[in-house]
C-alpha cells in the first residue's frame, strides 16, 4: 500500500496518552487516553490499564458526554483503587472519583463546590489530599458554594484588582480565590481545608500536585509558599512544613535569595529533595537539585552539572537516589542522581531513559514507566527495567503506519559570533536532494525554551514538511538544554543573537545546494512571532529602499510586537529582568530590543494569527501589528480566534489555522515573483 503524507486533520485522529501512574508493585500502569472528534469539535478522555509484563491494554473507564475527561489517575498505596479527577454528569466543577483497580463503576468521593485538582494519597490509603481554589475567608463548603453561585449568576462581570499580576495565560486572578490544600476521608467523603484561617496558600501560577508533598508517615505536608501580599512570578518561594494534627506551620527555607520549590520527601521522612534556582542571579537561572534536612532546615545543593532539573522528583525505595527529567541538547530523558546517605553521592546523574522527549514518568517496584515522543513519533507509553525497554501499548501504531514521514537530521552550525548552535531539519517525505526546495523556518518561543525532539501537535514539523517544505528549527542563543550561560546569553540584547543564528542557518542550508533562494519563509509563535516581526524590520532595513527581503513570507502567531504594550500581559515584571531596562527608565536600551522600533522598514507579506483569550501576549499585539503593516501597504492577513488563548486548542480552529498557514505560504512561495499587495 502506498503511504500518504500526514495532514493537520490526521493530528486530531492520534490518541494521546497522559497522566501516567504505576501501581505500587510496578506490575501495571494507568493513564488517561484522549480522543478527539473533529465534527463535534471536542475531545474525551478515559482511563486505561497497561501491563508491564505482557497482556493487552484494558479500558478502565468510559464516560460519555461532550468533552468529558477522566484525568490525573493515581494508585492507592495498597494498589486496590485508583483516584482520578473528572467532570461527570451534573458536576459543575471537576470532582474526585475512585474506581477499583480491577474494574467496576467509578464513584464520586464527596462533593467540592469549588472543584478538585492536584490529588495525592496519604501513605495509609485512608485519605486523599487535593487542591481547591477557595475564598479564604469562608469557613464552610456551603458558604463557598453560595459565593460561587452568586459570582456565576451576577450580571456584573467587571474585574476589580490592585495586585500586579491580574490575569494569567487565559484566566483572570481577580475574584479573591487562592489555591489551598484540603484532605478528604476516603470512607466518609468528608473533607477539610488544611489552610483554613491562615494566610497560607500554594503558588497561584501553574498550581498542581507537585507544589506539595505528604510525608511517609502521613503526619506532615511540605509545600511551596509565596509570602508576598502582591505575588509575582519573580519572587522566591519559601518551603514550609505543616504538622497536620497540631496545625503548626514551620518555615524550613526562606526565599530571600534562592527560590525553593517542588518538594519531595525521602522514604525515611528525614530529608526532602527540592528544586532551587537563584533569582538574584537571573530570572532564567536553571533549576538545581537540593537535599534538605527536615530537622535542621539545612540544604545541600547539588552543583557541577549544568543542566536544568525538571519536576517531578521521585526517590528510589532505599532513599539513596532521586529521579527526574532534564533537557540536554533539545532532548529530554530520565535521570537518576545517586545522593547517598552521608553526602557521599555522585557528582553527576546517570541517564536512565534517553530522549526524544520524555513528557512524564513514574517509578515503582523497580520499574520505570514513561511517555515519550520524538519528531517522527507521537507520544507512547513505555517501561524499562534492567536497561531493557518495551512499549506498553500500540494505540497509534496501525494509524501511523500508513504515513510516509520526512527524514529528520540534526546539525551544529556556527551562529552568532561563530558560536555553536544546534538545529533540526525536517525534510519532505519525497525529498530529492537534486531538486530545489522551499525553506521554512519554524522559530520556537520562550525565548528560554527550545525546539525539542518531540511530536508537537500545534506546530507539527512533519505536517509542515509534508506540504513540500524543508523545515528548519534553530535552537538559538537563549535556548534551554545547553547550560546556564547559553540559556541567559541573549538577555539584555533580545533579538540580535537569535537573528544572527537564524540567518546563519539559512546560509548553511543554501550552501547544501537543495534550497531555492527565491522561496524562503519564516514562521514563529510567541517569542518566535516576535522574531518574525524583528526579522521583517531588520531585514527590510538591510535591503534598503527598493530592495527585497531574502524571505518571501512571514507567519506570526501570538507574536510580541511592542514590548511596551506587553506590560498589559501577565508578566510585565519579566522585562525588567530580561531586557535589563524599563521603557520609562532607559528608553534607548529598551527600544534597541523592541520589534516595533524597526517596523518602518518592514516590507515582506505577513500572516498574523492571534487569540482573544491570550493574556500572555495580549491580542492587542497581533491587532496592532496587523494595522501597522496594513497602514504601511505591506500585504498582510489577520486570522483572529475569539475563543482561543495563547494556543489553538479546538480541533476545527486548528484545522483553519493550518489551512491559513499553508495557503499563505503557497500564495507567496509558489512562484519566484514577489506577491502584489
Amino acid at each position: 500500500m502506498k503511504k500518504r503524507h500526514l495532514t493537520a486533520d490526521d493530528l486530531w485522529k492520534i490518541q494521546r496518552p497522559a497522566g501516567l501512574s504505576l501501581s505500587p508493585d510496578g506490575t501495571q500502569a494507568v493513564c488517561s487516553v484522549t480522543k478527539y472528534d473533529m465534527e463535534r469539535n471536542t475531545g474525551t478522555s478515559s482511563l486505561w490499564l497497561l501491563s508491564l509484563f505482557g497482556g493487552r491494554p484494558r479500558q478502565l473507564t468510559s464516560c460519555g458526554g461532550k468533552d468529558a475527561k477522566d484525568a490525573k489517575p493515581t494508585w492507592s498505596p495498597d494498589g486496590s483503587n485508583i483516584a482520578f479527577v473528572a467532570k461527570r454528569g451534573d458536576d459543575k466543577e471537576p470532582q474526585l472519583y475512585l474506581i477499583a483497580a480491577d474494574g467496576g463503576e467509578a464513584q464520586r468521593l464527596g462533593e467540592v463546590p469549588t472543584g478538585v485538582s492536584g490529588v495525592k494519597w496519604s501513605p495509609d490509603g485512608k485519605r486523599l489530599f487535593f487542591i481547591s481554589w477557595v475564598w479564604p475567608g469562608l469557613a464552610t463548603a456551603t458558604a463557598q458554594a453560595q459565593r460561587l453561585k452568586e459570582k456565576q449568576e451576577s450580571k456584573v462581570k467587571a474585574h476589580v484588582v490592585e495586585h500586579t499580576v491580574f490575569r494569567y495565560w487565559d484566566h483572570w486572578l481577580s475574584d479573591g480565590r487562592v489555591p489551598q490544600l484540603h484532605v478528604i476521608d476516603v470512607r466518609s467523603g468528608k473533607y477539610r481545608n488544611l489552610f483554613q484561617g491562615t494566610l497560607y496558600s500554594l503558588p497561584v501560577f501553574d498550581t498542581d500536585e507537585h507544589d506539595y508533598d505528604v510525608s511517609p508517615d502521613g503526619r506532615r505536608v511540605a509545600f511551596n509558599f509565596n509570602p508576598e501580599q502582591d505575588p509575582r512570578g519573580d519572587q522566591p518561594l519559601q518551603l514550609v512544613e505543616l504538622d497536620i494534627s497540631r496545625r503548626r506551620f514551620r518555615t524550613l527555607l526562606k526565599g530571600d535569595r534562592l527560590n525553593w520549590h517542588h518538594p519531595r520527601y525521602a522514604p525515611d521522612g528525614k530529608r526532602m529533595a527540592v528544586l532551587v534556582n537563584d533569582y538574584k542571579r537571573s530570572m532564567d537561572d536553571g533549576n538545581r537539585l537540593a537535599i534538605v534536612d527536615c530537622a535542621s532546615g539545612k540544604a545541600s545543593i547539588k552543583s557541577g552539572w549544568d543542566r536544568t532539573v525538571n519536576h517531578p522528583l521521585k526517590w528510589d525505595a532505599g532513599g539513596e537516589s532521586v529521579w527526574f527529567t532534564a533537557d540536554d541538547a533539545s532532548r529530554v530523558g530520565v535521570y537518576r542522581w545517586d545522593i547517598g546517605t552521608a553526602g557521599n553521592g555522585a557528582r553527576h546523574p546517570e541517564q536512565v531513559v534517553t530522549g526524544g522527549t520524555v513528557s512524564e514518568f513514574d517509578t515503582a517496584g523497580g520499574q520505570v514507566g514513561f511517555i515519550r515522543s520524538d519528531m517522527s513519533s507521537p507520544p507512547r507509553v513505555y517501561a524499562t527495567a534492567d536497561g531493557k525497554e518495551s512499549a506498553l501499548e500500540a494505540f497509534n501504531a496501525d494509524f501511523m503506519a500508513q504515513f510516509a514521514l520526512g527524514k529528520v537530521r540534526e546539525f551544529t552550525i556556527n551562529g552568532w559570533n561563530r558560536e555553536a548552535v544546534q538545529m533540526w531539519v525536517v525534510y519532505p517525505p519525497n525529498f530529492d536532494e537534486r531538486k530545489k526546495w522551499p525553506l521554512l523556518h519554524s522559530i520556537h518561543g520562550g525565548p528560554h525554551s527550545n525546539w525539542g525532539d518531540n511530536f508537537h501537535f500545534r506546530w507539527n514539523n512533519q505536517v509542515f514538511a509534508a506540504q513540500g517544505y524543508v523545515v528548519v528549527c534553530v535552537n538559538y542563543h537563549g535556548s534551554l538544554g545547553w547550560g546556564n550561560t547559553f540559556l541567559q546569553s541573549n538577555n539584555e540584547s533580545f533579538g540580535t543573537k537569535e537573528h544572527a543564528d537564524v540567518e546563519a542557518a539559512t546560509d548553511f542550508m543554501l550552501k547544501q545546494g537543495c534550497i531555492d533562494a527565491d522561496r524562503l519563509a519564516a514562521s514563529g509563535g510567541s517569542y518566535g512571532g516576535k522574531m518574525v516581526a524583528w526579522m521583517n524590520g531588520r531585514n527590510g532595513r538591510k535591503a534598503g529602499r527598493g530592495g527585497k527581503d531574502r524571505y518571501r513570507a512571514y507567519i506570526c502567531h501570538a507574536g510580541c510586537f511592542d514590548w511596551r504594550a506587553m506590560y498589559g500581559g501577565d508578566a510585565g515584571y519579566w522585562f525588567d529582568h530580561s531586557l535589563g531596562a524599563r521603557y520609562w527608565d532607559d528608553p534607548v536600551k529598551f527600544a534597541a530590543q523592541n520589534p516595533i522600533t524597526e517596523v518602518r522598514h518592514a516590507k515582506t507579506p505577513t500572516l498574523i494569527l492571534h487569540g482573544a483569550l491570550d493574556y500572555r501576549v495580549p491580542d492587542q499585539q497581533g491587532l496592532a501589528y496587523y494595522s501597522t503593516l496594513k497602514s504601511m501597504g505591506v500585504p498582510t492577513r489577520l486570522v483572529f480566534f475569539p475563543d482561543e488563548n495563547h494556543w489553538i486548542l479546538k480541533p476545527q480552529n486548528a484545522r483553519l489555522w493550518y489551512a491559513e498557514y499553508f495557503a499563505w505560504l503557497r500564495r507567496h512561495l509558489s512562484s519566484r515573483r514577489p506577491a502584489k499587495s
